[in-house]
């Protein structure tokens, strides 16, 4: 695709926002990606790594393979996630733990904004998308109430671990590290990277990225084949999430991974306190300001089209 330099420096601020909310637990980069129109391609571009790009530069050099591989767009995107994990890592982890409430307002509202907006994608509701969007939901709300597993870490099972947690980044919903959680895959991997233990977390790097080209294919074949139930599904997955990221939590189990407290099992509850509560107030007010975001984004998302290659024009 032929972009300018603003255009990728968009993507880049869209990778950022990415970012931001992969190092919030329990909130989905792919959310982002959706509500800032970029999912469909993001799908498309991973799909697209093969081995046939070796044959391209082969055959036609460095920059035709780039060019097939849409790398300047890959390049502007993961640029913009690593500046967000790399510098909000450590605020974000302050804010959960000094003021929880406030940030999971804020991704509330942000959340039942993305509903809004995927929902309005689908042309034409009739029984088969209604029910599609409840399947999805339900699976969401399942998923995000199991209890975590208790197994032994084997390779084979990290390799499954890296695999089913990418494909959680790239699905609008649920969070990558709270698959790991519900696994029991969430301290080895920690404390791996704590300890700088290099096999397991190239095990964990090796299914992650089968897990990323193997997912891709199938999402891109349901977006193609599909694409009002994909999405009705999608709606669904993001709506029954919603509970998971509810500000108002009563925690009733908790472990502790090295120096960080991961909660195993918690319950949605009413604010305790209604009237004169600022903190009630200013979560209310970080909602609103999560919904809007969504409205700006969306407008950032639906600028002037970006003109195609006839050689990259895919069907998204």
């Amino acid at each position: 695709m032929q972009r300018s330099l603003k255009e990728y420096f968009t993507i880049t601020l869209k990778g950022m926002a990415m970012g931001a909310a992969d190092v919030v637990p329990g909130v989905s980069g792919g959310t982002i990606a959706f509500i800032t129109g970029i999912y469909q391609e993001l799908i498309n571009t991973i799909s697209g790594i093969d081995f046939s790009l070796i044959q391209v530069w082969r055959e036609s050099g460095t920059k035709a393979m780039w060019r097939k591989a849409n790398g300047s767009f890959l390049l502007a995107l993961l640029t913009g996630i690593l500046i967000s994990i790399l510098t909000l890592m450590r605020l974000t982890n302050y804010l959960l733990d000094n003021h929880p409430v406030m940030v999971w307002s804020f991704f509330f509202g942000l959340i039942v904004a993305s509903v809004w907006f995927v929902a309005k994608q689908i042309p034409k509701w009739n029984f088969k998308i209604v029910l599609a969007l409840i399947i999805g939901a339900a699976l969401a709300l399942y998923i995000s109430s199991l209890p975590p597993l208790n197994v032994q870490s084997n390779n084979w099972f990290l390799f499954l671990a890296g695999a089913l947690a990418v494909c959680a980044m790239i699905l609008p919903g649920i969070s990558g590290a709270f698959i790991l959680v519900l696994l029991g895959a969430y301290k080895t991997i920690t404390e791996a990277a704590q300890n700088l233990d290099f096999k397991t977390l190239a095990i964990v790097a090796v299914g992650a990225v089968f897990g990323l080209l193997s997912f891709s294919r199938i999402l891109k074949w349901l977006f193609n084949n599909y694409s009002n139930i994909t999405l009705a599904v999608l709606t669904g997955f993001i709506a029954g999430s919603l509970n998971k990221i509810w500000p108002w939590k009563e925690v009733l189990e908790t472990a502790k991974y090295g120096e960080k407290i991961v909660v195993i099992k918690e319950i949605s509850v009413l604010p305790s306190n209604f009237d004169g509560d600022p903190h009630l107030l200013a979560a209310i007010i970080l909602m609103i300001v999560g919904f809007l975001l969504i409205l700006f984004l969306e407008r950032i998302a639906t600028q002037k089209p970006i003109t195609e290659d006839a050689s990259t024009n895919e069907n998204l």
